[in-house]
């Protein structure tokens, strides 16, 4: 147990909300320096799956299926946006909001990422959502392309800073066994999103519904609506205990700990004949920047080299081809811009299923091998299906059923990307690390990504988009090479483990 005065008389999951800020700043003010040795990560790691943990996975995992529902929805909606009176958009046009809707995203993880770390998880997880529903609503209101490219920019922003606090906090609060394979169907559930956005349009571009200018606007509303739900389910997750213990509120995190394990059913708790692994550490307020630049540098250069690789060249392969899904289906194949939603209905459950049914081999077979794999397929099979698309082999449905077996392999792809860069760094800087390589990532592959498709669709040459999906198919292999050579082994391990806290004392 925690070398502290532990309190284990509490049996009331809602966790309390009465202290306040200043008193919180007091404490951690007055513990730095202070060496405590705790058991509160192993304790985290022993718990089995039970109700709290479902709650954290919807309440927190929901970030995922916003950002598909926006992704979904720029792409959905790119054919209305070109038909709408107001802003008759061009595929420019189009290309150039995505990535103002990516290059928010890099900005938002890198400012409330590095925030995250500093002030901790849970304040952040409530800012970055607030910001994100006030963006997505007032996107409904745009008036030209500068004001939707505004919005669409700010919309990022708080997706991108959710990325950095919800990953973060679901890491720490997952036990080690169920790790790998509950990141995977989290970053999976953003195609559960896509297809909500993807029905949303469907009705919402009816034009028997609903005017040219009328029905894109109220496909905004829909992320603002499932934002206040899950708003208000986050009052009932705790800050991360992992983040407290080094910064000075070890207090604080032991009652939060005792809490969730009062709340576990009696048969199901860890026996405690046999005494945990504790850890020793030196508590302090924050983690000084030069500090975060010399581990990234020295001691996790390496990791750091493998995170940068695997997260840029997947940004460039799913958001080339995903922002720009709608433009070739009307450009090429001729499908009604108030269709598209049938075809991202099968492409976004192949992507769902991916996760879902391969996420379990991330913890059995191994990171190594299974990134490997999926990195390597993906991109295989991207070239063959580019190489169908340039000859005229395929139909729009073949397309579609081709793009369905390809992200079925590049969906837990992706996703092993984020559990990458969230579980191989040191907790004090865990969510600014994910910031950096999201934001380089994305920037490098992301927000170059649509923007380059878009011209190349725009030239209406099937031989130029095929280039482009060479491009991405190579760096999909070029990445699977490089988890195959460097990854590490973090299958069920525990996360002080896999990266000792920067403030360990040995």
């Amino acid at each position: 147990m925690t070398s502290l005065t532990p309190s284990r008389h509490s049996d009331d999951v809602a966790f309390s909300q009465t202290e306040s800020v200043s008193s919180d700043r007091h404490a951690a003010r007055t513990a730095t320096g202070r060496i405590i040795e705790t058991d509160i990560p192993s304790r985290l790691d022993s718990l089995p799956w039970s109700g709290f943990h479902t709650r954290v996975v919807i309440a927190l995992g929901v970030t995922w299926i916003l950002d598909g529902l926006e992704v979904t929805l720029a792409g959905a909606l790119a054919g209305a946006l070109k038909q709408s009176p107001t802003l008759q958009f061009s595929n420019v046009d189009i290309g150039i909001a995505a990535s103002a809707y990516l290059a928010g995203a890099v900005l938002g993880a890198l400012g409330f990422g590095w925030l995250t770390d500093r002030i901790g998880r849970k304040k952040l997880f409530f800012i970055t959502l607030a910001v994100y529903l006030v963006a997505t609503a007032a996107t409904a209101f745009s008036w030209n392309l500068w004001s939707f490219v505004l919005f669409r920019f700010l919309t990022g922003a708080g997706i991108g800073g959710e990325y950095t606090a919800i990953n973060s906090t679901i890491q720490e609060l997952v036990p080690a066994r169920y790790r790998g394979w509950t990141d995977l169907v989290i970053n999976g559930s953003f195609w559960i999103g896509a297809a909500i956005g993807a029905v949303g349009a469907i009705v919402l571009l009816d034009p028997q519904h609903f005017g040219p200018d009328t029905g894109w606007r109220l496909a905004f509303f829909i992320g603002s609506a499932l934002g206040l739900v899950v708003l208000l389910m986050r009052l009932w997750i705790p800050e991360s205990p992992r983040w407290l213990m080094i910064h000075g509120q070890p207090e604080r995190a032991e009652k939060i700990v005792s809490e969730i394990e009062a709340a576990m059913p009696v048969e199901g708790r860890a026996s405690g004949a046999a005494p945990l692994p504790m850890i020793k550490l030196k508590m302090r307020t924050h983690t000084p920047l030069n500090e975060v630049r010399q581990a990234l540098s020295g001691a996790y250069r390496q990791r750091a080299l493998v995170g940068l690789t695997l997260m840029a060249s997947q940004a460039f392969f799913y958001n080339a081809i995903f922002f720009t899904y709608a433009l070739v289906l009307t450009d090429f194949f001729g499908i009604p811009a108030s269709n598209i939603g049938w075809y991202i209905l099968p492409f976004a459950a192949g992507n769902f299923l991916g996760p879902l049914l391969l996420g379990r081999l991330f913890d059995t077979l191994g990171r190594r091998t299974m990134i490997a794999f999926t990195y390597g397929a993906s991109g295989i099979l991207l070239a063959v299906s580019g190489y169908l698309f340039a000859a005229g082999y395929l139909s729009a449905q073949t397309q579609t059923i081709a793009w369905m077996v390809i992200f079925f392999f590049a969906s837990p792809a992706a996703s092993a990307a984020y559990l990458t860069v969230s579980e191989t760094f040191p907790l004090e800087i865990r969510a600014f690390a994910i910031a950096i390589f999201y934001a380089i990532g994305t920037g490098i592959g992301g927000v170059i990504g649509p923007a380059l498709f878009g011209v190349l669709i725009d030239s209406g040459s099937r031989n130029t988009v095929f280039a482009g999906y060479l491009f991405g198919a190579a760096l999909m292999i070029a990445a699977a090479w490089v988890a195959w050579r460097f990854c590490i082994r973090a299958e069920r391990q525990p996360l002080e483990q896999v990266a000792p806290p920067l403030a360990v004392v040995e």
